[in-house]
């Protein structure tokens, strides 16, 4: 069935639930990653067959879940393992990039696939299928107020209610003090990653810094740390307007908001600093979501953005912290040269730098496809000048 121009994009689909005769409906579609709607729409329930629903879905047609909740996670799941019993083995003698062409590929074809089973959000953010979890908080926590009905992928809901569980949870970080933790949102990237909040948590400060820059602070998280190690203005910025609410919150859970001040949607923000931290994307590649955005950044435009804005934005005798990974080294997307000379064009030298291993459990993976490049990553933080 197709989808009628308008403004707001929209599905349709037909529907016999309170009467003899189907009936035409709508709703308001949305998707995080920017996916069009789909263009034809059938209901399914927990009559719908798991074989069906993949050649259903492999074919374009989406289907809107009308069934048991917890039927229709147990239909995604199944959906899945035939996609994983049909996609093809990355070949042993693939480069490191031709890997990870691969990877990515498999990744947005499983995105798609499963992307099309649908649920139906009411006008307060209410769903109304049998044993469904009450996800009107977790749903306004990352869409906002309610706006009248919306379909979404139940893919994207569990990731909602996922985020709302780590935001109710928070995530621990020993840099910030025993039992501080930080809250993320959702579609702003969580610090699970401490190691390189540690090397912020250690590295030599510049001589009496006082004020400091922490760009695409994200959750907040390196500028917290850079106040509790006695910086007494930290300028936080980021260009997600998700990023700046969840920053500003953790400075003030962790009573830092008169030392924090979140500012935004800009990069750099007006001034300079004796200290500008960046923690840029690692993977110069194009994000596929919202919460993609903290790891991959398209042609490194932020890495190069804090570069060649750096000079112009520091204090006599202060310093850049570039905190970045090497994991696009090793998977042949970015080269330690063109690293280099990225730093040398910007009029940057480097006056040390300090390196650590990843401690996450992907690097211990070997069934990762990418394991290899993931065993040799190495998290470093550059210390920058003006040349």
């Amino acid at each position: 069935m197709s989808t009628t121009p308008t403004t707001t994009p929209t599905i349709h689909w037909s529907e016999d639930r309170f009467a003899s005769a189907a009936h035409s409906h709508a709703a308001r579609w949305h998707s995080e990653s920017a996916a069009p709607p789909p263009r034809r729409v059938v209901v399914a329930d927990d009559r719908t067959k798991a074989a069906t629903a993949y050649q259903l879905v492999c074919e374009g047609t989406a289907l809107l879940w009308r069934g048991d909740f917890h039927n229709a996670r147990r239909l995604l799941q199944a959906m899945s393992r035939r996609i994983d019993r049909k996609s093809s083995p990355i070949r042993p003698d693939a480069t490191p990039a031709e890997s990870f062409r691969l990877h990515r590929r498999a990744r947005g074809h499983r995105a798609r696939v499963l992307g099309k089973l649908l649920v139906l959000l009411e006008d307060d953010h209410s769903l109304t299928l049998r044993r469904a979890p009450d996800v009107r908080r977790a749903c306004t926590e990352a869409y906002g107020l309610p706006r009248g009905d919306r379909a979404v992928s139940l893919t994207e809901l569990l990731g909602v209610i996922g985020a709302h569980q780590w935001r109710e949870k928070g995530v621990e970080v020993p840099a910030l003090g025993a039992g501080s933790r930080v809250h993320p949102h959702y579609g702003v990237f969580s610090p699970v990653r401490g190691e390189y909040i540690d090397l912020v948590a250690q590295a030599p400060l510049p001589a009496n810094p006082r004020t400091a820059f922490d760009l695409g602070t994200g959750t907040g998280v390196l500028a917290a740390v850079l106040a509790r190690r006695g910086l007494s203005h930290v300028v936080a910025t980021d260009i997600s307007a998700r990023a700046l609410a969840c920053a500003r919150e953790n400075a003030e859970r962790l009573g830092l908001a008169d030392r924090v001040e979140v500012t935004g949607p800009a990069l750099y923000p007006e001034g300079r600093a004796d200290l500008v931290v960046c923690n840029p994307p690692w993977l110069p590649a194009r994000p596929t979501s919202t919460v993609e955005q903290g790891v991959y950044d398209p042609d490194g435009t932020m890495l190069h953005g804090f570069l060649h804005g750096l000079a112009a934005h520091l204090h006599p005798g202060g310093e850049g912290w570039l905190v970045l990974s090497d994991l696009a080294e090793h998977l042949g997307l970015r080269t330690r040269a063109a690293l280099l000379t990225a730093i040398t064009t910007a009029g940057l030298r480097v006056t040390a730098r300090l390196d650590t291993s990843p401690r996450h459990p992907r690097a211990r993976d070997t069934t990762d496809p990418l394991h290899r490049a993931r065993a040799a990553e190495v998290t470093s933080l550059w210390r920058l000048i003006p040349d």
